[in-house]
């Protein structure tokens, strides 16, 4: 089922639910720039056969308002966000997954609202403070290694015009890098999974805005110590954005986090990797650790 969510006057944000409305409650949080529809079909049924699964879209991703030129906003904002699509759909507290910018905006949650969570799960992601989830982006944390140079050489091009075809190649070469080295990467399905994105959105064009919007806030790593949500975190060992110990760092910063390596994985969610991951997952929110 599809819903719109008003979060200010001019901005609506789209959100869809599957699965038992009876069921705990899981909202799916992505990363930057990525709408909703890039959570695998095959997780989200998976995860649907035990809970009532919320996707959205961010702002400026899929069919969310794209404004950021004319109404800028923080990151931190985009955690707000979240919580608007609880607060719309009557859900007093959700299980919450996140991946990428969504692990981060998971930590916030954790942070400032952590009477509507049950759990959190976070993915392909750093601890606030580091990393780019500090404000001063990719050199915050400098215990921590940074993005590969291949990937903040294409990221330097995101926000470049081109036609639908040329932006369809950058998006696939970006999977390709994001992918890793160990497991296959078939450029054919994650084409498709982006002709589906461009479909949702009605548009090809990627402004970029979560990569311009004010890191200002994020300083909160200290603050981690406090959190009592029972966490999961899933460390990715290809990944080329938050490569390890990214994931082990924000294990040891929450008390009681559990840290969990897929082989293989990187920054994408390779349908290999798919059935482990909901595993994982569900192992967590039902309580029957794998």
């Amino acid at each position: 089922m599809e819903h719109t969510v008003n979060v200010t006057p001019n901005t609506r944000l789209w959100a869809r639910t599957v699965g038992d409305p009876d069921a705990s409650a899981l909202l799916l949080v992505m990363g930057a720039n990525a709408p909703g529809v890039m959570w695998p079909e095959e997780l989200v049924t998976r995860l649907a056969e035990h809970h009532h699964v919320i996707s959205y879209d961010h702002r400026d991703t899929g069919r969310s308002t794209h404004a950021f030129d004319t109404e800028p906003y923080a990151i931190r904002d985009l955690a707000g966000d979240a919580v608007a699509v609880l607060d719309a759909l009557d859900v007093d507290r959700a299980h919450v997954v996140g991946m990428s910018l969504g692990g981060v905006l998971t930590q916030l949650l954790c942070l400032d609202h952590a009477e509507r969570l049950r759990t959190a799960t976070m993915m392909n992601t750093t601890a606030l403070g580091s990393g780019l989830a500090s404000e001063n982006g990719a050199s915050g944390g400098a215990e921590l290694p940074g993005p590969s140079p291949e990937l903040l050489a294409l990221w330097e091009h995101i926000a470049e015009p081109r036609d639908r075809e040329a932006e369809l190649a950058w998006r696939v070469e970006h999977w390709r890098l994001l992918n890793g080295s160990v497991l296959p990467f078939d450029a054919a399905a994650f084409r498709r999974m982006e002709e589906g994105a461009v479909e949702h959105s009605g548009t090809h064009r990627n402004a970029g805005a979560h990569g311009r919007a004010s890191q200002d806030g994020l300083e909160r790593g200290a603050e981690l110590t406090s959190v009592r949500t029972p966490t999961l975190v899933i460390e990715a060992p290809e990944d080329p954005v938050n490569p390890p110990p990214h994931s082990a760092h924000l294990a040891r910063s929450i008390p009681g986090a559990r840290l969990v390596t897929i082989p293989g994985m990187g920054h994408a969610l390779n349908p290999v990797i798919v059935p482990r991951l909901a595993e994982e997952i569900l192992g967590h929110t039902t309580g029957s650790v794998p």
